[in-house]
């Protein structure tokens, strides 16, 4: 098996699932830092882009959580 194979591998196992939803939540600290910023400055438009950006890490969280629990119902069919 090739190192890409394993790789490839890595990205669909519960642990590969548990280190995208770890960097992906590591994005909100880079929001809250926007969001202070854009407060600070008065800024609506980089405001509103903390939020959107905020939304989507949102969002990426729940469809990682989301197929967490389908690898974990895939492992409880197995066993």
């Amino acid at each position: 098996m090739s190192a890409f194979s394993k790789a490839k591998g890595f990205k669909k196992s519960k642990a590969g699932t548990y280190l995208s939803i770890g960097t992906t939540a590591f994005g909100v600290l880079g929001v809250v830092k926007q969001v202070r910023s854009a407060r600070d400055e008065h800024d609506t438009l980089r405001l509103v882009d903390a939020v959107i950006t905020g939304a989507a890490i949102v969002t990426g969280i729940a469809l990682l959580v989301r197929e967490l629990k389908r690898i974990g119902d895939d492992d409880v069919l197995l066993g």
